[in-house]
């Protein structure tokens, strides 16, 4: 059987720094565990635009398609700000993501016991999380049509377009409902049904598809802002909710700050199986470039390395390991290592990008 299959693009800004954390673990399974990974790498975003003028290549393009998975590290930075729309890093990200059709974006956001205190919110609010934000990730107002920046009489007009279809809507609604089943067993729907007739159909088709397919999850719907709010609140309350593209964005930014730290926060972009049966994935974490930080080792590779776990188990069938990583990140934070951004009042053990990573793999080291 053929050793399962990586692309690695790191992109831009901290993007290599904390991927090369991801490599040592790759290392490490390799080393410790006899897992190997056949791994390539390629450019993506800013980096990608210097050496050939586009933020992706067609034959970058290619290879994603024909890996069992993608990990990304982050793609962007103040210096392409001056480009054109159109070849802007982001553009390549958002290639991917609409070619490999990667329309169900799971982002979980939990909250590590060790850092409940970093939180905004109060920590028995927060203390515990564990909650997962389904994104439609291909669809909606990103990329409905018109779209652009248009005359109309004197003045300029910019128009996007919320659309979708009842298909569209369906399946990602199946992917929370799947992923409920193996949670708690529990989704919430959240959209503008009050005011957006793309949310009443989007209610309707996620209720339908409910009561004939997954009558046993517990399903509920909630308007995005309610939801917004009630994540403030009590974010506990929820396990699984399942958004649109425009939502989606804004919600799972906003459950991300819950645990303290966008630095802690991995994520998955999935789409339909291949021939092996894997699904089409893409890896990476929520935070962006970070330029202001990129070079000086202040990165926090940990969102990199759970994406890393995030595909051991969704793309690999690697339960046991996936869960492995995890729990050597965990305690790795219980014993009071820390990166920048998770210094706090308390204190900790201060530690480099490529410092953290070495305490996980000594981590996986003290779990055989």
């Amino acid at each position: 059987m053929a050793n399962p299959s990586l692309l690695i693009l790191a992109g831009d800004g901290i993007g290599p720094e904390v991927m090369a954390e991801v490599k040592k673990i790759i290392g490490w399974f390799d080393a410790k565990r006899g897992i190997k990974f056949d791994v390539s790498e390629g450019l993506v975003g800013g980096c990608s635009y210097d050496a050939h003028g586009t933020p992706l290549t067609d034959e970058t393009m290619a290879q994603a398609q024909e890996v069992d998975a993608v990990l990304l590290g982050a793609v962007g930075g103040p210096k392409y700000d001056v480009l054109d729309f159109s070849v802007k890093p982001e553009r390549g990200l958002l290639r991917l993501r609409k070619e490999m059709d990667l329309f169900s974006n799971l982002r979980p956001a939990q909250c590590f016991d060790a850092l409940a205190d970093f939180s905004s919110l109060k920590k028995d609010v927060v203390a515990g999380l564990d909650i997962v934000i389904v994104r439609e990730l291909t669809s909606g107002v990103y990329f409905g049509e018109p779209r652009g920046i248009f005359v109309e009489g004197n003045e300029r007009v910019g128009i996007n377009t919320q659309r979708y279809t009842e298909s569209e809507i369906a399946r990602v609604a199946r992917s929370a409902f799947e992923l409920a089943r193996k949670r708690n067993n529990k989704v919430c729907s959240m959209e503008k049904a009050n005011v957006m007739e793309s949310g009443i159909l989007w209610r309707e088709v996620v209720q339908e598809i409910h009561d004939k397919e997954y009558p046993d999850v517990q399903l509920s719907h909630m308007y995005a802002d309610a939801g917004a709010m009630q994540l403030c609140r009590w974010p506990k309350q929820f396990d699984v909710i399942v958004t649109d593209n425009l939502f989606g964005d804004l919600l799972s930014d906003m459950a991300a700050m819950l645990t303290g730290s966008l630095g802690m926060l991995p994520s998955a972009s999935l789409g339909l199986p291949m021939e092996n049966g894997r699904p089409k994935a893409l890896y990476e974490p929520v935070h962006g470039s970070a330029p202001d930080i990129a070079g000086t080792g202040k990165a926090n590779p940990i969102a990199c390395v759970l994406s890393f776990a995030m595909a051991l188990r969704y793309s690999f069938s690697m339960l046991d390991e996936a869960t492995r990583v995890e729990k050597a990140v965990e305690k790795v934070l219980a014993d009071g290592v820390r990166t920048a951004d998770l210094m706090g009042p308390e204190g900790g053990v201060p530690v480099s990008t490529s410092q953290m990573g070495d305490a996980i793999v000594a981590a996986l080291d003290a779990s055989l």
